[in-house]
């Protein structure tokens, strides 16, 4: 991302937005501190299924290994597939495509649900033989090379790209652009599109994002937008079969009666714009201040999380996850937000000052917590009334 950036001033072109990458990295904090309790009841299901239905017992030889990429590579595809063909499966992964912008950061965003449903289609995987730790292993390899393909600055890349998912394929798949839509669906491989008819080749640049904008910055909320919508138009359905097939039917999907399917509307570049809202060099430097700090403490807390019982985990999760919705949230200049980081700005030192009392901790943790109130309070009060100004001026 640093090197992305650095490109970007040079070029001068416009590849990131500070709201818009706090949005995207909140995503993937959340989805992490979820994947804590989420990630390891899929792993335990793999477990189990191995150790106890397992049908072969395979050698760790070059063979087995080729098999196992090729075959998580292929499961990776159906289940990523399925996340944007199936109406509830999609509100678990809606969450990576809501940026309307196409850099590294992108990658990063990434979804708390999304684990549920689609673990699943990995799990003959372990019912063939495939050692947990290695497909650990390979599925990660797979996550990892995803990222480098989520950016604007490589283009075609000649024969690597009969093959191999590149940028150029995957700009097609976080386009919202009609023919666009659902196709490149790959982790590695991009045969895999090509061999069940889901390739599409890059032509124009897609214009990025849903067809539906969520236009928030809050990571929860991004997490639990499209399920609200959903909830709303099952209201709306008054037979139970419909409502089951609205849940597995493709996104868009209604009864005849009450439109029938919404295609993705084709996207007028003259009158589109990206969401945005204004904010001033104060309110961003202290959303880049407070959000390092978050970053720093999340970071802490996922290399030890192992030294923590699981009410401990979920309590610090929470914690967090409020840092980040602020953050974003405050990028909206919303009326709750002013509330919300004032009682974190106050409660968050206290917190640190009760726990240092409590274990004995050192007394210079003191000193911290009275200088992040300070600090925060006095740079907050600033914003606000910088913000208050505004509003009266205008």
């Amino acid at each position: 991302m640093g090197v992305e950036l650095v490109i970007e001033r040079i070029s001068h072109q416009k590849l990131y937005r500070l709201n818009d990458t706090v949005a995207n990295l909140s995503c993937g904090i959340t989805s992490q501190l979820s994947g804590l309790f989420m990630r390891v009841l899929a792993i335990g299901v793999y477990v189990v299924l191995f150790e106890n239905f397992a049908q072969f017992q395979l050698t760790a030889n070059w063979l087995y290994w080729i098999a196992l990429f090729l075959l998580a590579d292929l499961a990776y595809y159906w289940a990523h597939r399925m996340s944007h063909e199936i109406n509830l499966f999609w509100g678990g992964h809606v969450v990576h495509h809501q940026s309307e912008e196409y850099n590294l950061s992108v990658a990063l965003r990434q979804s708390s649900f999304q684990v549920v449903w689609t673990f699943a289609f990995s799990l003959p995987l372990a019912i063939i033989g495939f050692i947990p730790e290695h497909f650990i292993l390979m599925s990660a390899f797979i996550t990892l090379y995803q990222f480098w393909i989520h950016t604007e600055l490589i283009n075609k890349m000649g024969w690597f790209e009969h093959l191999f998912n590149t940028p150029s394929h995957h700009r097609v798949h976080h386009g919202r652009n009609p023919k666009y839509i659902d196709k490149n669906h790959a982790g590695t491989l991009i045969i895999w599109d090509k061999l069940f008819g889901t390739f599409q080749q890059e032509e124009e640049r897609p214009t990025y994002g849903i067809t539906k904008p969520i236009n928030s910055w809050n990571a929860v909320w991004a997490n639990f937008s499209h399920y609200a919508d959903m909830g709303k138009d099952l209201k709306r359905i008054p037979h139970l079969t419909d409502k089951i097939r609205y849940l597995f039917n493709k996104p868009g999907w209604l009864p005849d009666y009450l439109g029938g399917y919404q295609a993705a509307p084709e996207v007028d570049k003259k009158s589109y714009k990206k969401y945005d809202q204004p904010s001033g060099m104060l309110l961003n430097l202290y959303v880049l201040f407070q959000y390092m700090l978050c970053i720093t403490g999340t970071a802490l807390f996922l290399f030890n999380t192992a030294k923590f019982t699981l009410p401990e985990k979920a309590f610090i999760a929470v914690l967090i996850a409020i840092v980040v919705v602020n953050c974003g949230v405050m990028f909206e200049n919303k009326a709750w937000v002013k509330v919300s980081e004032w009682l974190r700005i106050i409660l968050y030192p206290a917190l640190l000052a009760v726990i240092v009392n409590l274990y004995e901790l050192s007394f210079w943790l003191y000193i911290l917590a009275g200088a992040y109130f300070i600090i925060s309070a006095i740079w907050f009060a600033s914003i606000s009334k910088q913000q208050q100004h505004v509003q009266i001026t205008s």
